[in-house]
């Protein structure tokens, strides 16, 4: 079946529900019928275009006057097999997630638009000329939008949709003035490679880019959209976002790389200084967030940048003429697309459930949910583990990749400075994994261990099959992928081949590294199953009692006496106090019997608030000064359009 066919599946799923608003489960199983049947044949048809590496185009007039075309390459294959699984998991997941007859209308408009959204996102990555590009980015913009917009009725959420409208449409003008510096100086709107160009202007192009692609990708300081739009929309569809959605930006920074060719010196340090401080500083802060979901927010600037220092050390690698260097380091980066796609969207669905079960997402008033909710607390605890990036899990071979390449580029006798930023991506990547795991260490140990901090985590249930069935699929793959990294690792080994070019190495380099992985991987997965079936073996017969732990003296603890989310993480997040701010509000303790004490504190992110205090309030100024054009009067509405004509025309004449 062609991708056509496999759109009109997609929005026909999207469609039929708008009609069947007095037959709510049949609106919601059209929905997920239609959707998830159009993803899991793209994800089919984009899986055999991966494997058979050849190129197919498509094109068409758009109302007569503008040629839309399309074209699915490896690098287009390689990012349309998330977009299709992680939509259709998402898709399945909804079923049980929107199980509220008195949000029916929204529930309808709601299919409607994830239909669009996967599919302008599939568009994106297809698109073969600037204009269908464009086309297609805007698309995605206004449907994810309208996405986080599902609970409008809630304030936060209708400003979490107009804060993360207002980047992507800024990211989008910078998208489009690179797409027009690039058209005035080559002619032509196809995405080709741009020769003839001096290298100054590839890299003014590129940079442009860069900005608009990594408002999308959430790279800091970019990234001011993303805490807030993640926990506004609903679970399944933050999955989709976090998972898919802003590795649109890191495919637009690949396909500019490849049809710009700029400065490979240039582009290699500036993405590993990026994704050096996106990753560690997404990952501090979210050891300082209360909300589940805003935590995991923060994890994907982290993820974000994990991905930019592999393309980057693969990028320097080319640069310096390192073929092994750029092998490993790109396939780390694309890899992790991958992986990163699949753990989040596990993650993220594992905190709707329980949103779906306690009715809140603040870490501290959780605890103790490992009791009731066993299969969403064993699957969030293998995405924990696979964002982490430990062992046998996917996010440990991505990153293993990266840390091999690092690793070859310290002691391969490069110059300094490419030393030193090889130096500083192995680094990194060392503080992110430790500051990853002791993030979720607080995560797994407060909201699923421990006792309930409150009655509604204390009657949490576990959630519907449609909730459950997508989350032990991925959690199977991340495993599958840590297992046998060589099967899997093969498409991105075989991109990053073709973004190197001529002098790609064998790779063979990557199969021999991936068995030794394969088999340290069985090897502690029957170390693990040998340790239970002895501890079965020696508690077979005894009576196991279950008592209080010692409680320090303290004859009767209380639940308050457990460790909270703020206290788990506070010293590490002190520890980087020149980038972080923790505001606290608490009222002392002053009398022999004092009243109800409280307190409350809160993280602020210092380029978030910056933003907001300069550049937001400076923008917000020069538009009240220009107010007056807004009046009211369509003459002048008109008059304003003929003018700009005619001085668009005079600019041609000039030229």
């Amino acid at each position: 079946m062609t991708y056509p066919y496999i759109f009109l599946l997609v929005v026909t799923g999207g469609i039929v529900p708008l009609f069947l608003l007095h037959h709510f489960r049949l609106m919601r199983l059209s929905g997920v019928a239609g959707i998830g049947t159009g993803c899991f044949i793209g994800f089919v048809c984009s899986l055999t275009d991966l494997l058979a590496n050849t190129a197919r185009t498509m094109s068409w007039e758009w109302l007569g006057l503008l040629p839309l075309s399309f074209r699915i390459d490896i690098l287009s294959a390689f990012f349309l097999i998330p977009i299709f699984l992680i939509g259709l998991a998402a898709t399945l997941y909804s079923y049980h997630y929107l199980d509220d007859k008195d949000k029916r209308i929204r529930v309808s408009v709601h299919y409607f638009f994830l239909s669009l959204l996967i599919i302008s996102m599939a568009l994106v990555v297809m698109a073969d000329s600037m204009i269908s590009f464009v086309l297609s980015w805007e698309i995605m913009s206004v449907a994810s939008a309208a996405l986080i917009l599902y609970n409008y009725d809630e304030k936060a959420n209708r400003r979490a949709a107009y804060r993360y409208f207002i980047f992507s449409q800024g990211g989008g003008l910078f998208v489009i003035a690179a797409f027009g510096l690039l058209f005035n100086n080559s002619g032509d709107f196809s995405l080709v490679a741009a020769e003839g160009l001096p290298q100054g202007t590839r890299l003014v192009i590129f940079l442009l880019a860069l900005i608009g692609f990594g408002s999308k990708a959430g790279i800091m300081p970019l990234h001011a959209w993303l805490p807030y739009a993640h926990p506004a929309a609903p679970s399944h569809v933050s999955a989709l976002m976090s998972g898919v959605m802003i590795k649109i930006g890191i495919y637009g920074i690949l396909r500019m790389y490849l049809c710009l060719s700029p400065d490979a010196n240039t582009v290699g340090p500036l993405l590993i200084i990026l994704g050096a401080v996106s990753g560690t500083l997404g990952v501090v802060y979210a050891l300082g967030q209360h909300d589940l979901k805003r935590l995991l927010a923060y994890h994907s600037v982290e993820n974000i940048g994990i991905i930019l220092i592999g393309i980057g050390v693969g990028i320097l690698g080319i640069a310096a003429q390192r073929p092994f260097i750029a092998l490993f380091g790109l396939t780390g980066g694309l890899l992790h697309v991958w992986n990163h796609a699949l753990f989040k969207s596990l993650l993220f669905m594992g905190a709707g459930n329980v949103l779906h079960a306690a009715g809140t997402v603040n870490i501290n008033r959780l605890g103790g949910l490992m009791k009731n909710m066993q299969n969403t607390g064993i699957l969030f605890l293998v995405g924990s583990l696979a964002i982490c990036g430990l062992p046998p899990f996917n996010g440990f071979i991505s990153e293993f990749f990266i840390y091999i390449a690092g690793f070859n580029g310290a002691g391969a006798g490069l110059d300094p400075m490419p030393f030193l930023y090889i130096i500083l991506a192995v680094l990194s990547l060392a503080v992110i994994g430790g500051l990853a795991v002791a993030c979720f260490t607080k995560v797994v140990g407060v909201v699923f261990l421990g006792e309930p901090r409150t009655n509604a985590a204390g009657s949490a249930h576990e959630s519907g099959w449609a909730m459950i069935m997508p989350m032990i699929c991925i959690g199977i793959t991340c495993l599958a992928i840590g297992l046998f990294p060589g099967f899997f690792s093969m498409p991105a080994v075989t991109v990053s081949r073709s973004i190197i070019g001529q002098g790609a190495p064998d790779i063979m380099a990557i199969l021999s590294f991936c068995r030794s992985i394969s088999l340290g991987g069985a090897g502690f997965l029957l170390f693990l199953g040998l340790l239970i079936c002895m501890h079965r073996l020696f508690y077979r017969n005894k009576q196991v009692a279950y008592a209080p732990t010692w409680g320090c003296g303290f004859t009767r603890p209380t639940a308050k006496m457990q460790y909270t989310s703020t206290s788990f993480g506070r010293s590490i997040v002190q520890f980087y106090q020149p980038v972080t701010q923790v505001t606290e509000e608490y009222k002392e303790i002053k009398s022999l019997f004092p009243s109800p004490s409280a307190y409350r504190s809160h993280m602020v992110d210092r380029m978030d608030d910056w933003g907001d205090r300069y550049v937001g309030s400076s923008v917000e100024g020069l538009c009240k000064r220009l107010r007056f054009i807004q009046h009211g009067f369509i003459q002048f509405y008109i008059a304003y359009i003929v003018i700009a004509v005619i001085v668009l025309l005079l600019y041609q004449l000039v030229r």
